[in-house]
């Protein structure tokens, strides 16, 4: 059972998200992007690369800034 709890808490560590496809067809640098939506450059390469999960709150501004749905931003479902 432990085991399986691991294997879904590490497929929610890497979700799939499009928030470096959205940030340059905007032409947006990862630092203009963290300052619109108040985090450090450092958080959006991290979600980038796919090693950080933000939270609803942040995942809310992201969508929200990108004129978006979360849903459409990130899939658990890859």
């Amino acid at each position: 059972m432990s085991n399986e709890l691991d294997t879904s808490h590490n497929s929610l560590r890497t979700l799939k998200n499009r928030v470096r496809e959205l940030r340059t067809e905007r032409g947006l640098s990862q630092g203009e992007l963290a300052a619109a939506v108040d985090v450090s450059r450092q958080t959006i390469n991290s979600i980038e690369q796919e090693r950080y999960t933000p939270s609803l709150p942040l995942a809310l501004s992201l969508a929200r800034f990108f004129a978006t749905t979360i849903e459409e931003m990130f899939d658990a479902n890859h």
